[in-house]
């Protein structure tokens, strides 16, 4: 059942009324706000100009520093350089340049060199047999040609062609051949692009050992230590980059995987590829490669290079230091923007020598409030529009509260009328099941019909409590429950609440005798009783333990029930007594209810002046305790 459309139009009226008269106040506060601030912002910008001289000087002398940090060392490698300037983060990659101005470390590809064995008629043969598929031949061939060869570049290409020839043909031996790299003289071997032939083979070595062989760990590690390592620069970059990539795609855990400077190879390769490398003139500019920012070198040496967000959160830095020495202090901020980057600024400086184009912008905001300038003004305007406002939204809460309540009481008639429907359906569709299979059955098997008209009763027993439960439930809402208070004694309610539950599940009882008697109504109690011993049989598992039990405690009649269900989280416990609410939905969808069970125990309970309260651990089960006045004490109680 959905509102009334006429609520929605009370309270299109009430915001109306509300909305339209505070526009209009907070319009005008605002503009003669804006009037006072504006003179302030004209005083101060004058007063402030000089700040925006000083972040002009310390942005230009961090990235001058920066700048002469970038200058290669005489007796260092590039590479070795490289590893330095990403490791103190100097910048997110650099581009090492030679004399005549090209890349040398990263570089891109190197053209294979001249092949001195090209006229070797050895190694022609070698290649032959390669050829013809007479591997084991070639690879004999080879091995002459390695043992006897002087240039250790040649030995080393020969040796790997031994090993391509013998892993082709999957002879034993792989292995050690590919160990003889790790000598002193071999591990400076090139082929003819300049690429380790060690560091290749190496990489064979980890992809033949395979997965689970103890030796594959070791061989990946010193693989990695060799790609990380980069003071001897036996790698070029486009070799390292790729074994990068390759010990990341082999899976061997990630202390073999783990580069530290992996991002800046990647980011320097990508500028190499992409842009055209060329030094600059010492002022941070935008590269040739959209997003990237470069830096050269005094000496022209080395290009460092920068994504845009590092160089915003370097410029801010600086910026946030300025600002927490300002003297004396003002609601301000500083803000740093590119050309183009619009806005609208009380004070716009140049970014400086090294900064061409930047903008150093700062704003003052609110300086009227700071300098107290038209202070009086101000503060009457505020207190007029505060008391209009409260006002008029005193005004609309109380009738919002109204609208609000009627709004809730439509959503829970909805709420009931469709959980009502469904909970009904369930017993209502299995009852009509059974009976159209009696129906259509051509004969009547004595034993079958009663199973099946049991099956019925039960169906018929769940419906009856749905239904009582939700009676139960309207007139609690209608505060028109009523009771039929009498002498009762405890063990009577016991007995009528096992015989309610019949078979359907097992319940220990245990009462201790002499209990008083209580004032209450009996069918009550038993409705009470029994919504705890449905919940205790819903949240349990095979095999349950389900247990009723009575006792007295300090002069008061008690009724507990425990299970060893899956028990209630303690933030549970303070909303299992709402209306409608379900600790597991799964289990209700299996075995019904609608989380009314609950709600209408404690009601029942606290019309009888008594109390509920529960004790439960998740996984431990729960245990409910009903604790009601003795006779002498409940003739208070009304019905």
């Amino acid at each position: 059942m959905k509102p009334d459309r006429g609520w929605w139009s009370v309270l299109s009226l009430i915001l109306v009324a509300v909305l339209a008269p505070t526009g209009c106040i907070l319009y005008f506060m605002n503009e003669a706000i804006n009037n006072q601030r504006d003179i302030a912002h004209q005083k101060l910008a004058e007063a402030y100009r000089g700040q925006l001289r000083l972040v002009q000087q310390r942005l230009d002398s961090l990235w001058e520093t920066r700048a002469a940090a970038l200058e290669l060392p005489d007796g260092t490698s590039p590479a070795a350089f490289f590893e330095h300037a990403v490791q103190a983060h100097l910048a997110d990659a650099v581009v090492c340049l030679g004399n005549d101005g090209a890349p040398v470390y990263p570089a891109p590809p190197a053209a294979p060199a001249a092949d001195p064995a090209a006229s070797r008629s050895d190694w022609a043969a070698a290649r032959a047999l390669d050829t013809m598929g007479r591997l084991t031949e070639g690879s004999w061939a080879w091995l002459q040609i390695a043992d006897h060869e002087q240039d250790v570049n040649l030995t080393g290409r020969a040796l790997q062609a031994q090993i391509r020839s013998m892993a082709r043909r999957g002879r034993p031996g792989v292995l050690r051949l590919i160990e003889k790299f790790q000598t002193e003289r071999l591990a400076g071997a090139r082929d003819l692009q300049g690429r380790s032939i060690a560091a290749d083979e190496l990489l064979l070595a980890v992809r033949l050992i395979p997965a689970g062989d103890p030796r594959r760990v070791p061989a990946a590690e010193r693989l990695h230590r060799l790609v990380a390592g980069y003071e001897d620069a036996s790698l070029p970059s486009v070799q390292r980059l790729f074994l990068m990539d390759e010990l990341a795609g082999l899976d061997l855990g990630a202390g073999t995987a783990d580069f530290a400077t992996y991002d800046a190879e990647r980011l320097a390769a990508q500028y190499i590829e992409e842009g055209r490398v060329r030094a600059g003139d010492g002022a941070l500019r935008l590269s040739d490669v959209p997003g990237f920012w470069k830096l050269t070198s005094p000496s022209r040496r080395v290009i460092a290079l920068y994504r845009e967000s590092t160089v915003m959160s370097t410029n801010s830095a600086i910026l946030q230091q300025i600002v927490e020495t300002v003297s004396p202090p003002i609601d301000g901020s500083f803000g740093i923007a590119t050309p183009g980057y619009g806005g609208r600024h009380d004070m716009v400086l140049g970014g400086g020598a090294r900064l061409p184009g930047w903008q150093i912008s700062m704003d003052v905001r609110d300086s009227a409030a700071s300098l107290g300038i038209a202070k009086r003004q101000r503060a009457s305007y505020v207190w007029v529009g505060f008391l209009v406002i409260a006002t008029l939204t005193l005004t609309a809460s109380i009738a919002g509260r109204a609208f609000l309540r009627q709004l809730r009481l439509a959503r829970l008639k909805t709420d009931l009328v469709a959980t009502v429907s469904h909970e009904l359906k369930t017993p209502l569709a299995s009852m009509r099941l059974l009976v159209d299979t009696l129906l259509d059955a051509p004969e009547h098997s004595p034993v079958q019909t009663r199973e099946y008209l049991e099956l019925i009763a039960r169906e018929n027993a769940r419906l009856s409590r749905l239904i009582g439960n939700f009676l139960t439930f309207s007139r609690m809402e209608r505060n028109r429950a009523q009771f039929d208070f009498a002498r009762t004694r405890p063990e009577d309610v016991i007995a009528a609440t096992i015989d309610s539950i019949g078979d359907r599940f097992r319940v220990d009882v245990n009462a201790s005798p002499d209990l008083p008697a209580v004032y209450a109504d009996e069918d009550a109690l038993v409705t009470v009783l029994l919504n705890l011993l449905e919940n205790a049989f819903k949240y349990s598992a095979e095999p349950r333990r389900i247990e009723l039990s009575a006792y007295t405690e300090e002069g008061r009649c008690c009724f507990a029930v425990a299970d060893n269900g899956i028990g209630i989280l303690l933030k549970q416990q303070k909303k299992i007594f709402r209306r409608f609410y379900q600790i597991d939905r799964r289990l209700t969808r299996q075995s019904g209810g609608v989380g009314l069970g609950l709600s209408i125990v404690e009601f029942i309970v606290k019309a009888h002046g008594g109390t509920v309260r529960v004790h439960s651990q998740p996984g431990s089960g729960s245990r409910f305790v009903i604790s009601l006045p003795a006779v002498a004490a409940a003739r208070g109680v009304s019905a």
